[in-house]
């Protein structure tokens, strides 16, 4: 684990402790350094893992800031629409698990062949993941990966796929994403328990390596009824013509 994300850790647990109230601001970059002796680059970073995640926020010209509703006692699952990673990342503090329900390899069809820049005749990998939050269902994850970005079993897959990545020395760099909803499939109601077109949340993503390479074309689907996704939204008060 790098520096950064242990600071990251160490912060949450000071939030989750009530070390800091809700609202409260954070002392300043140069104070957190001190503190944990470590250099303003590593706080910041630190910072940002946590403004991803939405425990904290920054407010130009202000400082950082703990979020006005952060609840210590708060264990419910969320995701943010800018989050640059999985679920176990995203997650930290929780037990993350999975339930595989198939796991193949096959040709890439025309749309899966666009997005991830490859050939008809590339072979990818077919996953389709039930993913559990503290033992409650989370989401559930249909991803296409090319066989070449990394060599994965079906053990590797009911841990986090971004961690074998990590691993093998990929770097990810982000996701391009696209929110919307849906009305249940047949495979929600196997996957998630949704009711037969009730409402679900759809995150469809192409996530890219920091060589600018598509490595993975997903789609994760969460019920609506225990999830909700954030978004925080900074505005340049010289823009606001």
């Amino acid at each position: 684990m790098y520096k950064y994300q242990q600071i990251a850790n160490q912060l949450r647990q000071a939030f989750t402790t009530g070390a800091y109230a809700p609202g409260a601001m954070l002392p300043d970059q140069e104070a957190l350094a001190k503190t944990y002796h470590t250099t303003r680059i590593t706080i910041r970073k630190a910072l940002q893992l946590l403004i991803v995640e939405g425990v904290v926020y920054s407010k130009r010209g202000s400082g950082t800031f703990l979020r006005k509703d952060f609840k210590p006692d708060d264990g419910a699952a969320r995701t943010t629409i800018d989050d640059p990673l999985g679920t176990t990342a995203t997650q930290r503090g929780h037990q993350v698990t999975s339930k595989v329900l198939e796991f193949a390899a096959r040709m890439p069809a025309p749309d899966e062949q666009e997005a991830l820049l490859i050939g008809a005749s590339d072979p990818v990998y077919v996953i389709r993941r039930v993913r559990y939050v503290d033992g409650k269902i989370f989401s559930y994850e249909h991803t296409i990966m090319p066989t070449k970005v990394i060599a994965l079993t079906e053990a590797m897959l009911e841990g986090s796929i971004y961690r074998q990545l990590h691993e093998a020395g990929i770097r990810v760099a982000g996701s391009h994403r696209r929110v919307y909803a849906i009305k249940a499939t047949t495979d929600d109601v196997e996957a998630l328990g949704a009711t037969l077109n009730d409402p679900v949340l759809v995150i469809k993503q192409t996530s890219y390596t920091d060589e600018g390479e598509p490595f993975e074309y997903s789609e994760s689907h969460f019920p609506y009824a225990t999830s909700s996704v954030i978004a925080d939204v900074e505005i340049d008060p010289l823009n606001q013509g």
